[in-house]
């Protein structure tokens, strides 16, 4: 017993008491229920009240997502972080009779400090030694007594469960009525409410169909935004309005088809375009850009197939393209920018006057329209066939960006018929005279627009008298393209040379033709030009007239020389102070002017001069002492053209000099007087010179003239042989019509020639009188006596009336008569004079000339041969062609 009393006795707790236990844990239970129902309630209220600021922000704008985000999470904030926090410091903040008395002293803080003193009492471990458990019961019960008076429920602290209550039901309402009465707004919020960061676009009332939120429109340009409401739209307000940056709003007015169209005055910068109908808010980038121009544009030209061209591109600067008919035209552009699409219209024309009807109905064919293949910046036309009918053809093109081209691009197609090619003869005369060895050297031209395939020259003869011959007919190729078909222009030098040709003497008509490329297209012609080749006879008595020409003129140059003169002394009577005036200066003005002008024509008589012997060195029959005096009055006409003339139109120069003295004056004037009596003295016997040559000449002619008499006596002896068979007997009515023209031809052929003889007659009379030669005496007396003019007259008659054989005696009866009078005056072949007589044995002069001429007809002769050799070479290269299709 001693042992147990001297141990310590154990801790003891004295339970509080019983009703200040259910007291407290019913106080404990009421706060726990009210602040969890207000942690519950603030986080439903929150997510509610966040719903609706979703519902209330998207019927004033889209709400961006951010946003809806941020109000998002301060919904859900209330749940996941205010709630928890309000429970743990409500609930687990207020579980111990400690805690709970705490928060009853802030309502009874006396009974509250008695209660939290009791729980402590209840929470002391002394031993009952130094602590009665007795006393401590009764403290609790004295406490749980007066508690037991007081309603824990006024200590709870200030309830809002009820109000959060209301607001979660107002809000609940509130969210509810949306989703009821407006189920697809409301549902569209609480869609972009639970998921913010999606692409779900907001609900209006007023709902535009779709469109694109980026516009390119034309920089500078006024451009029309249209908006289509859409069937399925809650709302239609009658206006809309939009704005373009900060410029001032465009309004526009709901039309009947349902579109709102805004139009905005030209714009360069870039901005945005904030569009306000009903609670539609809508925003558009706008990008002003330059529209896409073409940067080239070319043509692919594909020529008919028997043009044998290549294709062709055209580069096209103008509007306006001419091509062939039957060829085909593809066009080809770039653009500024990648495109997306492209279009040609084609539209006939009516026919163009001139284009034969037969070619294309006058009516044109309707217009058509065809897409075009694009590629990046390119666009490709197909091939469009070129018909009579001209066509406009319109290209129009839109870019990626969906601007459409600035203007449209109008190309006119104009068909053209493929002509008839141009050919041209130059570098002669249109009517030329010659020899049958000569070679006379031209250039034929021949043009085309689509090309020359081949030219060359054709001549047709006519005889100017009628013979048994047949006219020449015969045609030379000059030159071909070849395989070059695009060749616009062809020309070729042509060496004509009649005796290359097998050609001889007759008239000739000779044309250039050209031929292009059109299937069955006739020859075009150039105008002629007209070759006489004549005999040498004929020949002869052409430089006998070209001799009396230059003659005339040179003393026509003798008496304005001599007038000249006249003047000079006029003036050379003036005193010398006078020589310096005015009056006078103007006359010796005028005298050198006409100095000049007389020397000017001197030097072109002794050009011609020239010319005229190198005809009659050509010629081969012209006397050797007439051809000698030619040469001698040739040179001096050079003489008085390039040197005696001009000095005395120097010396006239000199004494105008406004330096000179008069004394000077007068000496210059004098000297010009002197030199000008030497050139008349030089120029007379220029003329006896050039007389007693042209004498010489015209007497040589009669030689020939009578020679070609006695021809023409045979030729119509000859053509009547021919045709004998078919004219002999009988009458002229009963002749056949060609026998008929035979007959007619041949009589005037005999006419001529009587006129001829008779002529050759009077020329011999006059010839006589100037040269008292007896030759020509006795020839004149000879032919007077036969009577030939009267006897060709007769056989002119009887030709008439077809006595044909009596014709053909009589003609070679004169034929011959006629050639023993040319006989009579050519006389010895070895003799020095010919006809025309004169001068004794030859001198070193003499031959020194003949040498000359020896040289010359060398000369010409070789270059007759080149110009025969190419003729040959042209005639070669001409039957190559031929041979060769």
């Amino acid at each position: 017993m001693a042992a147990d009393s001297s141990s310590p006795s154990k801790p003891k707790q004295t339970p509080l008491p019983e009703s200040l236990k259910e007291q407290l844990t019913g106080f404990r239970s009421q706060l726990w229920k009210i602040k969890v129902a207000e942690a519950v309630l603030c986080g439903f209220f929150g997510l509610l009240a966040s719903y609706l600021v979703v519902f209330g922000l998207d019927r004033v704008w889209a709400t961006p997502a951010t946003v809806r985000l941020a109000v998002l999470i301060g919904g859900t904030s209330l749940f996941v972080f205010f709630a928890p926090y309000w429970i743990h410091r409500w609930v687990f903040g207020h579980r111990r009779e400690d805690q709970l008395a705490r928060l009853i002293a802030r309502r009874f803080p006396k009974l509250g400090d008695r209660l939290l003193g009791v729980v402590e009492l209840q929470r002391q471990n002394e031993a009952e030694e130094l602590l009665s458990p007795e006393l401590r019961a009764a403290a609790m019960k004295n406490v749980a007594k007066e508690a037991k008076g007081r309603d824990f429920v006024q200590a709870l602290p200030a309830s809002r469960h009820r109000s959060w209550s209301l607001a979660v039901l107002a809000t609940f309402a509130v969210a509810g009525a949306a989703l009821v009465f407006v189920p697809k707004a409301g549902l569209n919020a609480l869609k972009r409410w639970i998921m913010p960061l999606s692409d779900t676009p907001r609900y209006t009332f007023t709902r535009l169909e779709d469109f694109s939120k980026h516009m390119v429109v034309p920089y500078g340009e006024s451009f029309d935004l249209a908006l289509k409401l859409r069937d399925d739209s809650d709302n239609r307000p009658p206006l809309g309005t939009a704005r373009y940056g900060a410029q001032p709003a465009v309004e526009s007015a709901l039309d009947d088809s349902g579109l709102y169209v805004f139009s905005f005055p030209g714009q360069q910068a870039q901005d945005f375009i904030t569009i306000h109908i009903g609670d539609a808010r809508h925003r558009i980038s706008v990008e002003p850009t330059l529209r896409p121009t073409v940067e080239s544009l070319s043509a692919v030209v594909t020529y008919p197939e028997y043009l044998e061209l290549p294709e062709k591109r055209i580069d096209l600067r103008a509007g306006v393209l001419p091509v062939v008919v039957d060829s085909t035209v593809g066009l080809e552009a770039t653009a500024s920018r990648e495109l997306q699409s492209a279009s040609l219209v084609n539209r006939p024309l009516p026919l163009h006057e001139g284009l034969p009807d037969s070619e294309a109905s006058p009516e044109p064919p309707p217009p058509s329209e065809s897409s075009l293949r694009v590629h990046k910046r390119k666009l490709f036309a197909p091939a469009i066939p070129v018909t009579a009918h001209p066509a406009e053809l319109t290209l129009s093109w839109t870019d990626v960006l969906g601007l459409e081209g600035a203007g449209r691009f109008r190309l006119r197609v104009d068909p053209v018929v493929d002509q008839a090619p141009s050919v041209y003869i130059q570098g002669i005369d249109r009517q030329r005279v010659m020899l049958e060895e000569e070679t006379v050297e031209f250039d034929v031209l021949g043009e085309d627009d689509f090309g020359v395939k081949r030219i060359g020259i054709e001549w047709r003869g006519q005889f100017t008298k009628p013979t048994d011959e047949t006219p020449a007919n015969g045609e030379l190729a000059l030159a071909d393209s070849g395989d070059t078909s695009d060749l616009q222009r062809l020309s070729e030098e042509v060496a004509f040379s009649p005796s290359t040709l097998g050609i001889s003497p007759q008239k000739l008509i000779i044309r250039a033709y050209a031929e292009d490329f059109r299937p069955d297209g006739p020859r075009a012609y150039s105008d002629p030009i007209t070759i006489f080749i004549l005999t040498r006879d004929e020949h002869a008595q052409l430089l006998k007239n070209t001799f009396d020409g230059i003659i005339g003129e040179l003393e026509d140059a003798a008496r304005r020389e001599q007038n000249n003169f006249d003047e000079n002394q006029r003036l050379e009577r003036l005193e010398d102070p006078k020589l310096q005036e005015d009056e006078a200066r103007d006359r010796l003005q005028q005298q050198e002017a006409a100095e000049a002008e007389n020397t000017e024509r001197m030097q072109d008589l002794a050009r011609r001069m020239e010319e005229l012997l190198k005809d009659a060195v050509r010629n081969g029959e012209i006397d050797k002492e007439t051809m000698t005096k030619i040469a001698r009055a040739m040179q001096k006409m050079q003489e008085l053209g390039n040197q005696d003339m001009p000095e005395v139109e120097q010396s006239l120069r000199d004494s105008q000099d406004q330096r000179s003295t008069p004394d000077q004056s007068k000496k210059d004037l004098q000297e010009a007087i002197e030199k000008q009596k030497d050139v008349l003295e030089k120029m007379q016997e220029t003329i006896e010179e050039a007389n007693e040559a042209n004498r010489n000449f015209e007497a040589s002619t009669f030689i020939n003239r009578l020679k070609r008499a006695a021809s023409e006596e045979d030729s119509i002896a000859a053509a009547l042989i021919d045709s004998i068979n078919s004219i002999i007997g009988m009458s002229v009515e009963g002749l056949d019509p060609a026998d008929q023209r035979l007959i007619g031809e041949l009589s005037m052929q005999q006419r001529r020639t009587a006129s001829d003889v008779r002529w050759i007659q009077e020329d011999l009379g006059h010839f006589y009188a100037r040269t008292q030669k007896e030759i020509h005496k006795e020839l004149l007396t000879e032919m007077q006596a036969s009577h030939v003019d009267t006897a060709l007259d007769d056989n002119r008659e009887r030709i008439a009336e077809n006595q044909s054989y009596k014709s053909i005696a009589i003609c070679k009866q004169w034929a011959e008569q006629l050639r023993e009078w040319a006989a009579k005056l050519e006389g010895p072949k070895d003799g020095g004079g010919g006809g025309g007589g004169g001068g004794g044995g030859a001198g070193p002069n003499d031959d020194d000339f003949e040498f000359m001429l020896k040289v010359m007809r060398m000369i010409q002769k070789e270059q007759d041969i080149r110009s025969r050799t190419r003729a040959l070479e042209q005639l070669r290269r001409s039957l190559g062609q031929i041979a060769t299709p």
